[in-house]
């Protein structure tokens, strides 16, 4: 272990930044979560950088990937994933935490999203789910990294998720906000109560050619109710939002973001290429490297994370994160920041 990681947070822990200590989950019972100080104490240091750095690029699978990274190339690997409709900017203050203590730290823009292309006009821009997460092994390989720990939210999240379920070797250690979100297509089938079903407008609208339309005219406007929306005690400037709102002016980003949530209904065919990838994730496959899962305001009644308690299989605690919204990492990011380095340690 090293000390020096662990210390670095051990005032923001006493400050009241984050909880008491958790108890690791086992297979057979639901996690025991334990609820943060809610408020601004979970907020220090949001928005704290304002910016990235330079953004690197290598050429990796069908991509050339636009990536941000911070700390010593020697250092531990964690690789961050941000979600829709959001960016590398969701890690802007956790970078600088991790670097501090020794990780490298890299953050890739997604497939569709900044300075992320398509080395091909000819490949399908495609956004199902096991595309993305091919994209950030490849990644890994492109800079010959064998093995990493992983954070995410959202499209991130489920990215981490479905890495840690097939390609279980190559992750050190993992964190997932909103634990385990890979989608099931035969499952999306089925209704959900009006109430819930209510939460995801945005992906029937998705599924009309109108949707796509208004979403390619208004995304920056679209994509800022969303943050709203999602994370409705964040008071994020216009500065914060703008600087995220330029990574979706990517000319592949309204194909990627209509194929994603058309796939996940079925309105939209995948490639022959992922099939056995879907095949296994259509299973619902456990994931046995060690988790901490993050709850939120944004889980609602999942925020406790019993309903997917038993799909970590390996070491796994449980963390909820009480006023803060689905963009966990740049709400919160020393919260977040610690559950890297403590799930490095799991």
């Amino acid at each position: 272990m090293n000390i020096n990681r662990r210390r670095l947070f051990a005032g923001v822990l006493a400050a009241g930044l984050a909880a008491a200590s958790l108890s690791a989950c086992s297979t057979d019972s639901a996690p025991t979560p334990t609820t943060t100080t809610p408020g601004a104490a979970l907020r220090a240091g949001s928005g704290a950088n304002t910016s990235l750095g330079p953004i690197k690029k290598v050429d990796a699978g069908v991509l050339n990937v636009a990536y941000a990274e911070f700390g010593p190339a020697t250092g531990q690997p964690v690789i961050l994933l941000h979600g829709w409709p959001y960016d590398a900017y969701s890690y802007a203050d956790v970078g600088p935490l991790l670097a501090a203590s020794g990780y490298r730290v890299l953050v890739p823009f997604l497939r569709g999203y900044g300075e992320t292309t398509f080395l091909s006009a000819q490949t399908v821009r495609n956004g199902q789910q096991s595309a993305i997460a091919r994209d950030i092994v490849d990644f890994m390989d492109a800079l010959h990294i064998d093995k990493a720990v992983f954070g995410g939210f959202d499209w991130g999240a489920r990215t981490v998720d479905i890495i840690g379920a097939l390609w279980p070797q190559r992750v050190k250690a993992m964190v997932a906000v909103s634990g385990y979100i890979v989608t099931q297509q035969a499952a999306q089938q089925q209704p959900l109560a009006p109430e819930a079903e209510l939460g995801w407008w945005y992906q029937y609208y998705f599924a009309t050619e109108r949707g796509r339309l208004g979403y390619d005219r208004n995304r920056h406007d679209f994509n800022k109710l969303i943050w709203q929306r999602a994370s409705p005690a964040w008071n994020f400037d216009d500065a914060t939002y703008d600087r995220s709102a330029a990574a979706f002016d990517n000319p592949d980003h309204v194909d990627i973001v209509i194929s994603n949530y058309r796939w996940r209904l079925s309105l939209a065919p995948g490639e022959p290429q992922y099939d056995a990838y879907e095949q296994q994730l259509a299973t619902g496959p456990a994931i046995t490297v060690p988790a901490i899962t993050i709850g939120s305001d944004f889980d609602g009644a999942a925020k406790d994370g019993k309903p997917y308690a038993a799909k970590y299989t390996g070491k796994h605690e449980h963390r909820v994160l009480d006023g803060i919204g689905h963009n966990v990492p740049q709400e919160a990011p020393r919260p977040f920041a610690q559950a890297i380095i403590d799930a490095d340690h799991l």
